[in-house]
């Protein structure tokens, strides 16, 4: 999975009424208590990490004889414009996998089934609570919390070793005079940042004790003094002694995790989805090389990235039958069983404490950043925010071209003006 690509704004959804809903969508009439067939959009990469979701889907089927999952995978960074038009006309899945940042969009458009009291959300006081709350709307729970993640620093630890340096860097300032000395004594570059991502320039916010909006206040907070600093702090990131230079190529990602998985580059600032791919790269073949850090502080002494991950949410438009059968799959993905599967098999982080067994937990890389999650700021309940990351990364992305600052600052707070139009620039 990669995060921050698909921010795509969903404000046309939020003014679909649900006539619009409950005229299609894949559900047919059922009777609640014979066979049912329900769609299942599963949004985790098809190659590495979707047969595991298949082989829990047949688990389930074979626990629910009478229900039928129909699996289809959906690449990540389409999923959320497709959904959105399944949901707003015809032919929308019964259930799926929501990224964190479309759940409340999704749930103020209308098109999620509320879950609270229902057997998917039978085991809520199992989850970490703010994976609970960061799933709900309006005080009502639209999502289960399917997998967690953040975040992190990793870097190569033979590299840094090589280049003299005992512990990961706490601050930024830290990590460019480390990477000018990987790159001195251990002919690599230190760091490597992406270039025009919004997602993963957030921690940069985060460590001026900032965000790009106030979401409590209703005020756009882009431009602000801390916001700037930030900026002016991630420009450098591209620019010191022993760091790469902005890739902003529509294969950036890729140019990054190449790089570090074969020991190109020292450290990069990246998330659990990734660790199955790192243990495959030639520099990790032993995987307690791999270090896990949380991420760099900003001047303010702060130190914090996103928490994201995915939940489960149901389609508001199916049918009785369907819904049940939907919920009942919900709940059975995200047990503490099907999580610990799921971790094992992919790497990924559980969303509730009984799925970190010690079978779990014996993965440097889930132990690695279960640690890093303590910093982890989740998302603040605004239907809007996932669609805040378009403009900051295609502006970030200018302003590491040469466009100033400001200028880069301030035409996102005028883009922020047309998506959130009653909060005060």
């Amino acid at each position: 999975m990669r995060r921050g690509i698909a921010a795509s704004a969903l404000v046309a959804a939020l003014a679909v009424s649900m006539a619009a809903c409950s005229s299609g969508g894949s559900s047919s009439d059922t009777k609640a208590d014979g066979p049912v067939t329900i769609t299942y959009w599963d949004t985790s990469n098809a190659t590495n990490e979707a047969p595991n979701y298949q082989e829990l889907a047949k688990k389930f089927e074979a626990a629910n004889p009478n229900i039928k999952v129909d699996f289809v995978s959906v690449p990540f960074d389409q999923a959320q414009n497709k959904l959105q038009t399944a949901m707003g006309a015809k032919g929308a899945p019964d259930v799926f996998r929501s990224e964190v940042g479309w759940t409340a969009a999704f749930a103020k458009a209308g098109y999620l089934e509320a879950l609270d009291g229902t057997p998917a959300a039978a085991d809520a006081n199992a989850f970490q609570p703010s994976l609970v709350q960061q799933a709900k709307y309006q005080g009502k729970l639209y999502g289960v919390p399917l997998v967690t993640d953040t975040l992190g620093l990793l870097y190569n630890k033979d590299l840094f070793t090589k280049a003299g340096i005992t512990a990961a860097p706490k601050t930024w300032d830290e990590l460019k005079t480390d990477a000018a000395a990987l790159k001195d004594k251990a002919g690599v570059d230190g760091f490597w940042m992406r270039a025009g991502d919004g997602y993963y320039a957030m921690p940069l916010l985060f460590g001026e004790g900032t965000d790009t909006v106030d979401a409590a206040g209703k005020k756009i907070t882009i431009t602000s003094p801390e916001a700037a600093k930030a900026v002016e702090t991630y420009k450098t990131l591209f620019t010191a002694p022993g760091t790469a230079k902005a890739d902003v190529t529509s294969d950036s990602y890729a140019h990054m995790m190449d790089a570090f998985n074969s020991g190109k580059v020292a450290a990069i600032i990246q998330g659990p989805w990734e660790i199955t791919n790192i243990y495959k790269g030639t520099a990790f073949a032993d995987k307690a090389n791999l270090g896990i850090a949380p991420v760099p502080a900003g001047s303010s002494g702060k130190a914090g990235a996103p928490t994201g991950g995915h939940n489960v949410s149901v389609y508001a438009g199916a049918d009785a039958a369907h819904k049940a059968a939907a919920e009942k799959f919900a709940a059975f993905m995200t047990s503490a069983e099907s999580q610990a599967f799921i971790a094992q098999k992919n790497s990924t982080l559980p969303t509730r404490a009984d799925a970190f067994t010690p079978e779990v937990k014996a993965n440097p890389g889930i132990a690695g950043f279960q640690a890093v999650l303590a910093s982890a700021k989740p998302r603040p309940e605004l239907a809007e925010y996932s669609s805040l990351f378009a403009s900051l990364g295609t502006n970030l992305g200018k302003v590491v071209q040469g466009t100033s600052t400001q200028e880069g600052l301030s035409t996102i707070a005028t883009d922020y003006a047309k998506l959130l139009p009653e909060f005060a620039k």
